[in-house]
Protein backbone atom coordinates (compact mmCIF):
# COMPACT_ATOMS: atom_id res chain seq x y z
CA UNK A 1 0.00 0.00 0.00
CA UNK A 2 1.26 3.72 -1.03
CA UNK A 3 2.63 5.97 1.82
CA UNK A 4 0.69 8.30 0.43
CA UNK A 5 -2.22 8.23 -2.30
CA UNK A 6 -4.29 11.35 -4.46
CA UNK A 7 -7.94 10.68 -4.96
CA UNK A 8 -9.55 10.03 -8.68
CA UNK A 9 -10.60 13.65 -8.11
CA UNK A 10 -7.99 15.96 -8.03
CA UNK A 11 -10.15 18.90 -6.09
CA UNK A 12 -8.87 19.41 -2.59
CA UNK A 13 -12.40 19.78 -0.41
CA UNK A 14 -12.94 22.75 1.09
CA UNK A 15 -16.24 24.08 2.55
CA UNK A 16 -18.77 23.52 5.51
CA UNK A 17 -19.70 20.87 8.08
CA UNK A 18 -22.85 21.13 9.75
CA UNK A 19 -21.56 18.40 12.57
CA UNK A 20 -22.25 20.64 15.53
CA UNK A 21 -24.37 19.66 18.92
CA UNK A 22 -27.15 21.15 18.69
CA UNK A 23 -30.37 22.26 16.95
CA UNK A 24 -29.64 21.38 13.18
CA UNK A 25 -29.61 24.77 11.27
CA UNK A 26 -33.06 25.70 9.38
CA UNK A 27 -34.05 25.36 6.01
CA UNK A 28 -33.22 29.52 5.69
CA UNK A 29 -30.12 29.44 7.46
CA UNK A 30 -28.43 26.60 4.94
CA UNK A 31 -29.65 28.52 1.83
CA UNK A 32 -27.43 31.66 3.87
CA UNK A 33 -24.74 29.26 4.43
CA UNK A 34 -25.12 28.27 0.68
CA UNK A 35 -25.12 31.74 -0.56
CA UNK A 36 -22.19 32.48 1.23
CA UNK A 37 -20.15 29.74 0.06
CA UNK A 38 -20.76 30.11 -3.50
CA UNK A 39 -19.49 33.37 -3.28
CA UNK A 40 -16.33 32.65 -1.09
CA UNK A 41 -15.85 29.80 -3.63
CA UNK A 42 -15.69 26.97 -0.62
CA UNK A 43 -16.46 23.78 -2.98
CA UNK A 44 -18.13 21.14 -0.19
CA UNK A 45 -21.07 21.06 2.26
CA UNK A 46 -21.06 18.24 4.55
CA UNK A 47 -24.26 17.15 6.27
CA UNK A 48 -23.45 15.62 9.78
CA UNK A 49 -25.46 17.48 12.43
CA UNK A 50 -25.04 15.60 15.70
CA UNK A 51 -28.66 16.11 17.05
CA UNK A 52 -30.58 15.42 13.46
CA UNK A 53 -31.44 11.62 15.60
CA UNK A 54 -31.60 9.62 12.18
CA UNK A 55 -27.85 10.58 11.92
CA UNK A 56 -26.41 9.25 14.42
CA UNK A 57 -28.70 8.51 17.75
CA UNK A 58 -31.54 6.80 15.54
CA UNK A 59 -29.30 5.98 12.52
CA UNK A 60 -31.51 2.41 12.07
CA UNK A 61 -34.56 4.35 11.18
CA UNK A 62 -35.61 5.13 7.74
CA UNK A 63 -35.72 9.26 6.58
CA UNK A 64 -40.23 9.95 6.15
CA UNK A 65 -40.87 11.48 2.68
CA UNK A 66 -40.96 15.19 4.44
CA UNK A 67 -37.70 14.55 5.74
CA UNK A 68 -36.15 12.96 2.63
CA UNK A 69 -37.94 15.72 0.56
CA UNK A 70 -35.82 18.71 2.66
CA UNK A 71 -32.84 16.69 2.09
CA UNK A 72 -33.36 16.57 -1.40
CA UNK A 73 -33.94 20.17 -1.58
CA UNK A 74 -30.32 20.90 0.11
CA UNK A 75 -28.77 18.63 -2.10
CA UNK A 76 -30.23 19.99 -5.05
CA UNK A 77 -29.67 23.90 -3.18
CA UNK A 78 -25.97 22.63 -3.02
CA UNK A 79 -26.11 21.46 -6.72
CA UNK A 80 -27.17 24.66 -8.14
CA UNK A 81 -24.49 26.69 -6.58
CA UNK A 82 -21.48 24.68 -7.85
CA UNK A 83 -21.21 22.65 -3.96
CA UNK A 84 -20.57 19.12 -3.38
CA UNK A 85 -23.39 17.65 -1.08
CA UNK A 86 -21.81 14.96 1.15
CA UNK A 87 -24.22 12.67 3.46
CA UNK A 88 -22.90 11.19 6.82
CA UNK A 89 -24.05 8.43 9.26
CA UNK A 90 -22.43 7.88 12.97
CA UNK A 91 -23.59 4.51 13.85
CA UNK A 92 -20.71 3.71 16.02
CA UNK A 93 -23.12 4.32 19.51
CA UNK A 94 -24.71 1.09 19.08
CA UNK A 95 -23.74 -0.89 15.51
CA UNK A 96 -22.45 -4.65 15.94
CA UNK A 97 -19.59 -4.23 13.31
CA UNK A 98 -19.88 -8.53 12.77
CA UNK A 99 -23.79 -8.16 12.40
CA UNK A 100 -24.40 -8.40 8.68
CA UNK A 101 -28.16 -7.16 9.68
CA UNK A 102 -26.39 -4.15 10.99
CA UNK A 103 -24.62 -3.62 7.55
CA UNK A 104 -27.37 -4.25 5.30
CA UNK A 105 -29.11 -1.65 7.67
CA UNK A 106 -26.29 1.17 6.96
CA UNK A 107 -26.58 0.25 3.34
CA UNK A 108 -30.08 1.31 2.91
CA UNK A 109 -30.21 4.23 5.12
CA UNK A 110 -27.52 5.08 2.73
CA UNK A 111 -29.46 4.24 -0.17
CA UNK A 112 -32.26 6.52 1.24
CA UNK A 113 -30.08 9.22 -0.14
CA UNK A 114 -28.57 7.57 -3.22
CA UNK A 115 -32.12 7.52 -4.31
CA UNK A 116 -31.88 11.37 -4.21
CA UNK A 117 -28.91 11.45 -6.51
CA UNK A 118 -26.32 11.83 -3.48
CA UNK A 119 -23.06 9.91 -4.69
CA UNK A 120 -20.34 11.19 -2.00
CA UNK A 121 -20.88 9.99 1.50
CA UNK A 122 -18.90 9.50 5.18
CA UNK A 123 -19.07 7.36 8.47
CA UNK A 124 -17.90 9.03 11.50
CA UNK A 125 -17.25 6.86 14.35
CA UNK A 126 -15.79 9.80 16.79
CA UNK A 127 -17.42 10.29 20.16
CA UNK A 128 -18.84 6.88 20.99
CA UNK A 129 -17.82 3.81 23.14
CA UNK A 130 -14.22 2.33 21.93
CA UNK A 131 -14.65 -1.39 22.96
CA UNK A 132 -16.16 -4.46 21.10
CA UNK A 133 -18.96 -6.42 22.01
CA UNK A 134 -18.59 -9.98 22.58
CA UNK A 135 -19.21 -10.88 19.10
CA UNK A 136 -17.12 -8.19 17.62
CA UNK A 137 -14.30 -9.35 19.59
CA UNK A 138 -15.19 -13.10 18.19
CA UNK A 139 -14.47 -11.56 14.67
CA UNK A 140 -11.97 -8.91 14.89
CA UNK A 141 -8.47 -8.57 16.51
CA UNK A 142 -8.67 -4.59 17.56
CA UNK A 143 -11.09 -2.02 17.25
CA UNK A 144 -9.48 -0.33 14.02
CA UNK A 145 -9.84 -3.84 12.98
CA UNK A 146 -13.24 -3.37 12.61
CA UNK A 147 -13.80 0.13 11.78
CA UNK A 148 -11.44 -0.72 8.78
CA UNK A 149 -13.60 -3.64 7.67
CA UNK A 150 -16.65 -1.45 7.91
CA UNK A 151 -15.15 1.07 6.07
CA UNK A 152 -13.90 -0.71 3.44
CA UNK A 153 -16.99 -2.89 3.09
CA UNK A 154 -19.14 0.69 2.73
CA UNK A 155 -16.79 1.91 0.66
CA UNK A 156 -16.52 -0.80 -2.19
CA UNK A 157 -20.17 -0.99 -2.11
CA UNK A 158 -20.39 2.66 -3.08
CA UNK A 159 -18.06 2.74 -5.46
CA UNK A 160 -19.62 -0.07 -7.38
CA UNK A 161 -22.46 2.11 -7.81
CA UNK A 162 -20.88 5.11 -8.56
CA UNK A 163 -16.88 4.96 -9.70
CA UNK A 164 -16.02 8.47 -8.70
CA UNK A 165 -17.74 8.89 -5.19
CA UNK A 166 -15.60 10.29 -2.49
CA UNK A 167 -16.25 8.52 0.54
CA UNK A 168 -14.89 9.98 4.24
CA UNK A 169 -13.81 8.31 7.02
CA UNK A 170 -13.82 9.77 10.97
CA UNK A 171 -12.03 7.93 13.03
CA UNK A 172 -12.38 7.48 16.60
CA UNK A 173 -8.98 8.87 17.91
CA UNK A 174 -9.26 12.10 15.82
CA UNK A 175 -6.74 14.13 17.22
CA UNK A 176 -2.88 13.77 18.34
CA UNK A 177 -3.60 13.82 22.19
CA UNK A 178 -6.45 11.22 21.44
CA UNK A 179 -4.21 9.19 19.82
CA UNK A 180 -1.44 9.40 22.85
CA UNK A 181 -3.68 8.43 25.49
CA UNK A 182 -4.91 4.91 23.32
CA UNK A 183 -8.79 5.87 22.81
CA UNK A 184 -9.91 3.49 20.34
CA UNK A 185 -7.07 0.86 21.14
CA UNK A 186 -3.22 1.23 21.27
CA UNK A 187 -2.07 1.70 17.59
CA UNK A 188 -5.53 2.23 16.62
CA UNK A 189 -4.48 4.97 14.02
CA UNK A 190 -1.12 2.65 12.60
CA UNK A 191 -3.92 -0.10 12.29
CA UNK A 192 -6.09 1.90 10.31
CA UNK A 193 -3.48 3.09 8.35
CA UNK A 194 -2.47 -0.03 6.86
CA UNK A 195 -5.71 -1.46 6.33
CA UNK A 196 -7.84 1.31 5.07
CA UNK A 197 -8.28 1.34 1.47
CA UNK A 198 -6.37 3.99 0.45
CA UNK A 199 -8.82 5.89 -1.56
CA UNK A 200 -10.49 6.45 1.28
CA UNK A 201 -10.22 10.29 3.30
CA UNK A 202 -9.72 10.30 7.42
CA UNK A 203 -10.50 13.12 9.53
CA UNK A 204 -8.03 15.04 11.69
CA UNK A 205 -8.58 17.52 14.01
CA UNK A 206 -4.99 18.27 15.17
CA UNK A 207 -2.99 17.95 18.00
CA UNK A 208 -6.20 18.57 19.71
CA UNK A 209 -9.84 18.76 19.76
CA UNK A 210 -10.14 22.51 18.79
CA UNK A 211 -6.72 22.89 17.36
CA UNK A 212 -5.31 26.68 17.79
CA UNK A 213 -2.74 25.91 15.53
CA UNK A 214 -1.10 22.83 13.25
CA UNK A 215 2.10 22.63 12.52
CA UNK A 216 3.89 20.98 9.53
CA UNK A 217 5.86 18.81 11.57
CA UNK A 218 2.54 17.41 13.15
CA UNK A 219 0.98 16.88 10.43
CA UNK A 220 4.03 15.16 8.73
CA UNK A 221 3.66 12.59 11.65
CA UNK A 222 -0.38 11.98 11.14
CA UNK A 223 0.64 11.52 7.58
CA UNK A 224 2.89 8.33 8.49
CA UNK A 225 0.62 7.27 10.54
CA UNK A 226 -2.25 7.40 8.18
CA UNK A 227 -0.18 6.48 5.05
CA UNK A 228 -2.35 9.14 3.57
CA UNK A 229 -2.63 12.73 3.43
CA UNK A 230 -5.23 13.96 5.91
CA UNK A 231 -8.67 15.46 5.78
CA UNK A 232 -8.91 18.33 8.40
CA UNK A 233 -11.94 18.51 10.30
CA UNK A 234 -11.52 22.20 11.75
CA UNK A 235 -13.48 23.04 15.06
CA UNK A 236 -11.12 26.22 15.29
CA UNK A 237 -14.73 28.31 15.58
CA UNK A 238 -16.63 25.70 16.86
CA UNK A 239 -18.99 26.68 20.00
CA UNK A 240 -21.16 23.89 20.90
CA UNK A 241 -19.24 22.71 24.02
CA UNK A 242 -19.65 26.41 25.54
CA UNK A 243 -22.70 28.40 24.57
CA UNK A 244 -21.62 31.43 26.61
CA UNK A 245 -19.55 32.14 23.45
CA UNK A 246 -19.21 32.52 19.77
CA UNK A 247 -15.52 33.18 17.60
CA UNK A 248 -15.83 35.45 14.56
CA UNK A 249 -11.92 36.29 14.75
CA UNK A 250 -10.27 34.91 11.37
CA UNK A 251 -9.08 31.13 10.05
CA UNK A 252 -5.13 31.35 11.66
CA UNK A 253 -2.53 29.19 13.14
CA UNK A 254 -2.06 27.13 9.75
CA UNK A 255 0.56 27.81 7.60
CA UNK A 256 -0.09 28.10 4.17
CA UNK A 257 2.52 25.60 3.13
CA UNK A 258 -0.53 23.03 5.23
CA UNK A 259 -2.28 23.26 2.15
CA UNK A 260 -0.01 21.28 -0.10
CA UNK A 261 0.05 18.56 2.10
CA UNK A 262 -3.92 17.82 3.13
CA UNK A 263 -6.85 16.89 1.06
CA UNK A 264 -8.85 19.42 2.10
CA UNK A 265 -10.06 21.81 5.29
CA UNK A 266 -13.88 21.28 6.14
CA UNK A 267 -14.52 23.83 8.87
CA UNK A 268 -17.13 22.89 11.83
CA UNK A 269 -18.53 26.15 12.96
CA UNK A 270 -20.15 28.18 14.99
CA UNK A 271 -23.85 26.49 16.10
CA UNK A 272 -25.56 30.10 14.62
CA UNK A 273 -25.19 30.04 11.13
CA UNK A 274 -25.68 33.32 10.77
CA UNK A 275 -21.97 34.27 13.09
CA UNK A 276 -19.66 32.36 11.11
CA UNK A 277 -19.49 35.08 7.84
CA UNK A 278 -16.18 36.02 9.16
CA UNK A 279 -14.31 32.98 9.69
CA UNK A 280 -15.24 31.20 6.51
CA UNK A 281 -14.32 34.37 4.36
CA UNK A 282 -11.13 34.37 6.65
CA UNK A 283 -10.96 30.74 5.89
CA UNK A 284 -11.43 31.67 1.83
CA UNK A 285 -8.80 34.36 1.80
CA UNK A 286 -6.52 31.50 3.15
CA UNK A 287 -7.05 28.85 0.37
CA UNK A 288 -6.79 30.77 -2.07
CA UNK A 289 -3.98 33.33 -1.21
CA UNK A 290 -0.97 32.66 -3.60
CA UNK A 291 2.56 33.21 -2.41
CA UNK A 292 4.44 33.02 0.84
CA UNK A 293 2.61 35.01 3.51
CA UNK A 294 -1.16 35.85 4.96
CA UNK A 295 -1.66 37.88 6.95
CA UNK A 296 -4.98 36.92 9.34
CA UNK A 297 -5.37 40.39 11.13
CA UNK A 298 -5.67 42.09 7.49
CA UNK A 299 -7.67 39.14 6.76
CA UNK A 300 -10.05 39.61 9.23
CA UNK A 301 -10.29 43.31 9.34
CA UNK A 302 -11.30 42.89 5.75
CA UNK A 303 -14.11 40.46 6.61
CA UNK A 304 -15.38 42.90 9.65
CA UNK A 305 -16.10 45.67 7.27
CA UNK A 306 -18.27 43.32 5.18
CA UNK A 307 -20.04 42.05 8.35
CA UNK A 308 -20.49 45.47 9.82
CA UNK A 309 -22.55 46.09 6.61
CA UNK A 310 -25.22 43.69 8.65
CA UNK A 311 -25.32 45.59 11.72
CA UNK A 312 -27.76 48.34 10.81
CA UNK A 313 -29.61 49.27 13.92
CA UNK A 314 -33.12 51.05 14.20
CA UNK A 315 -31.50 52.94 16.84
CA UNK A 316 -28.19 55.05 16.21
CA UNK A 317 -25.38 53.43 14.77
CA UNK A 318 -22.66 51.29 16.01
CA UNK A 319 -19.75 52.76 15.06
CA UNK A 320 -16.94 50.94 13.44
CA UNK A 321 -14.53 51.04 16.26
CA UNK A 322 -17.34 49.97 18.95
CA UNK A 323 -18.02 47.48 16.43
CA UNK A 324 -14.48 45.71 16.08
CA UNK A 325 -14.11 45.76 19.58
CA UNK A 326 -16.88 43.78 19.85
CA UNK A 327 -15.93 41.29 17.38
CA UNK A 328 -12.20 41.53 19.05
CA UNK A 329 -14.41 40.32 22.58
CA UNK A 330 -15.43 36.99 20.85
CA UNK A 331 -11.91 36.56 18.67
CA UNK A 332 -10.35 32.68 19.15
CA UNK A 333 -11.17 30.27 21.70
CA UNK A 334 -8.12 31.05 23.02
CA UNK A 335 -6.91 34.53 21.85
CA UNK A 336 -8.47 37.87 22.34
CA UNK A 337 -8.95 39.90 19.57
CA UNK A 338 -6.11 43.04 19.46
CA UNK A 339 -8.97 45.36 21.33
CA UNK A 340 -10.61 43.51 23.50
CA UNK A 341 -6.65 42.81 25.30
CA UNK A 342 -6.46 46.00 25.34
CA UNK A 343 -9.50 46.43 27.39
CA UNK A 344 -8.47 43.58 29.71
CA UNK A 345 -5.02 44.92 29.98
CA UNK A 346 -6.24 47.95 31.10
CA UNK A 347 -8.78 46.49 33.47
CA UNK A 348 -6.44 45.02 35.09
CA UNK A 349 -4.42 47.36 35.99
CA UNK A 350 -7.98 49.38 37.60
CA UNK A 351 -8.94 46.68 39.66
CA UNK A 352 -6.16 44.00 40.73
CA UNK A 353 -4.57 46.44 42.62
CA UNK A 354 -5.27 48.79 45.48
CA UNK A 355 -7.31 51.86 43.55
CA UNK A 356 -4.72 54.46 42.73
CA UNK A 357 -1.34 52.84 44.12
CA UNK A 358 -0.27 52.26 40.97
CA UNK A 359 -1.05 56.06 39.19
CA UNK A 360 -2.59 54.49 36.56
CA UNK A 361 -4.58 56.31 34.50
CA UNK A 362 -8.15 54.61 34.52
CA UNK A 363 -9.17 57.16 31.23
CA UNK A 364 -8.36 54.11 28.73
CA UNK A 365 -10.54 51.70 30.50
CA UNK A 366 -12.81 53.78 30.92
CA UNK A 367 -13.60 54.95 27.29
CA UNK A 368 -13.29 51.22 25.85
CA UNK A 369 -15.64 49.74 28.14
CA UNK A 370 -18.01 52.61 27.76
CA UNK A 371 -17.50 52.00 24.15
CA UNK A 372 -18.30 48.14 24.36
CA UNK A 373 -21.13 48.85 26.83
CA UNK A 374 -22.79 51.21 24.20
CA UNK A 375 -22.23 48.57 21.13
CA UNK A 376 -23.75 45.77 23.28
CA UNK A 377 -27.15 48.06 23.84
CA UNK A 378 -27.34 48.90 20.35
CA UNK A 379 -27.04 45.78 19.33
CA UNK A 380 -30.57 44.97 20.48
CA UNK A 381 -31.56 47.47 17.94
CA UNK A 382 -30.62 45.75 15.07
CA UNK A 383 -32.47 45.38 12.22
CA UNK A 384 -31.47 42.21 11.03
CA UNK A 385 -33.71 40.03 14.27
CA UNK A 386 -32.82 37.02 13.13
CA UNK A 387 -29.05 38.14 13.38
CA UNK A 388 -29.90 39.69 16.57
CA UNK A 389 -31.13 36.58 18.07
CA UNK A 390 -27.62 34.97 17.29
CA UNK A 391 -25.83 37.30 19.31
CA UNK A 392 -28.52 37.85 22.19
CA UNK A 393 -27.41 35.46 24.96
CA UNK A 394 -23.42 36.77 24.68
CA UNK A 395 -24.29 40.18 23.82
CA UNK A 396 -26.33 40.47 27.40
CA UNK A 397 -23.98 38.96 29.45
CA UNK A 398 -20.94 41.46 27.94
CA UNK A 399 -22.99 44.08 28.69
CA UNK A 400 -23.74 43.18 32.15
CA UNK A 401 -20.21 42.74 33.00
CA UNK A 402 -19.17 46.52 31.18
CA UNK A 403 -22.16 47.85 33.45
CA UNK A 404 -20.90 46.16 36.47
CA UNK A 405 -16.91 47.12 36.04
CA UNK A 406 -17.88 50.87 34.93
CA UNK A 407 -19.89 50.97 37.97
CA UNK A 408 -17.32 49.47 40.46
CA UNK A 409 -14.80 52.24 38.81
CA UNK A 410 -16.88 54.91 39.58
CA UNK A 411 -17.63 54.54 43.53
CA UNK A 412 -13.01 53.61 43.49
CA UNK A 413 -13.37 57.49 42.23
CA UNK A 414 -15.31 58.54 44.87
CA UNK A 415 -13.76 56.88 47.80
CA UNK A 416 -10.83 53.75 46.73
CA UNK A 417 -11.72 51.85 50.12
CA UNK A 418 -15.47 51.89 49.09
CA UNK A 419 -17.37 48.59 49.34
CA UNK A 420 -18.21 47.39 45.54
CA UNK A 421 -21.38 46.55 45.29
CA UNK A 422 -24.09 46.93 43.14
CA UNK A 423 -28.22 47.13 43.31
CA UNK A 424 -28.56 45.43 39.58
CA UNK A 425 -26.16 42.57 40.48
CA UNK A 426 -27.10 40.72 42.82
CA UNK A 427 -26.75 36.97 44.18
CA UNK A 428 -28.17 34.11 42.59
CA UNK A 429 -29.62 36.02 39.74
CA UNK A 430 -26.25 37.23 38.80
CA UNK A 431 -23.14 34.76 37.40
CA UNK A 432 -25.98 32.92 39.44
CA UNK A 433 -26.88 28.81 39.27
CA UNK A 434 -25.00 25.37 39.82
CA UNK A 435 -22.43 25.52 36.99
CA UNK A 436 -20.83 28.73 38.07
CA UNK A 437 -20.83 27.25 42.04
CA UNK A 438 -19.45 24.65 40.94
CA UNK A 439 -16.54 26.59 38.39
CA UNK A 440 -15.63 28.40 41.72
CA UNK A 441 -14.15 24.92 43.14
CA UNK A 442 -11.77 24.40 41.33
CA UNK A 443 -9.37 27.49 39.89
CA UNK A 444 -7.67 26.19 36.27
CA UNK A 445 -3.97 28.06 35.76
CA UNK A 446 -2.90 29.00 32.51
CA UNK A 447 -1.39 25.32 32.06
CA UNK A 448 -3.89 23.38 32.90
CA UNK A 449 -4.04 22.66 36.32
CA UNK A 450 -6.05 23.09 38.90
CA UNK A 451 -6.16 24.25 42.19
CA UNK A 452 -8.99 23.51 44.98
CA UNK A 453 -10.45 26.35 47.17
CA UNK A 454 -9.85 26.74 50.53
CA UNK A 455 -13.10 27.34 51.46
CA UNK A 456 -15.69 26.96 49.02
CA UNK A 457 -18.91 27.36 51.35
CA UNK A 458 -17.68 30.87 51.35
CA UNK A 459 -19.00 31.44 47.40
CA UNK A 460 -22.32 29.41 48.03
CA UNK A 461 -24.48 32.16 46.64
CA UNK A 462 -28.44 30.52 48.02
CA UNK A 463 -29.22 29.57 51.62
CA UNK A 464 -29.89 26.15 52.29
CA UNK A 465 -33.27 25.27 50.96
CA UNK A 466 -35.81 23.93 54.06
CA UNK A 467 -36.52 20.14 52.93
CA UNK A 468 -39.92 18.07 54.04
CA UNK A 469 -38.45 14.90 55.41
CA UNK A 470 -40.72 11.97 55.13
CA UNK A 471 -42.26 12.22 58.55
CA UNK A 472 -42.82 15.79 58.08
CA UNK A 473 -40.45 16.85 60.35
CA UNK A 474 -37.93 19.58 58.36
CA UNK A 475 -33.96 19.08 57.57
CA UNK A 476 -31.16 21.26 56.09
Amino acid sequence: MPACFEHTSSAMLNGVIEGFYGPPWTDAERIQVLDWMQSLGLNTYFYAPKDDLKQRLLWREPYTPSELAMLADLRQACLSRGVDFVFALSPGLDMSYASSVDLDQLKEKYNQLRSLGVVDFALLLDDIPDGLSANDQARFADFASAHSHLANSLYRWIRSEHARSRFLFCPTPYCDRMHRSHLGGKGYLEILGRQLDPNIDVFWTGPEIISSEITLEELAAITRLLRRKPLIWDNLHANDYDGRRFFCGPYSGRPLDLRQGIRGILHNPNNEALLNLVPWTTLADYLQTQGESWDPRASYLKAMRQWYAQFESSGNPISWEAFLLFGDCFYLPQQHGDQAQCLLDEASKVFTHPFGSNGHDPGLFRALATRLRDACREVVHLKQRPLFNALYRRNWELREEMDLLLHCLGLLEQNPLSPLCSDYHLPGTYRGGLVRDVQRLLTQGERGGFEMQTNPSAHRVNRPVSLKATDGRSKE
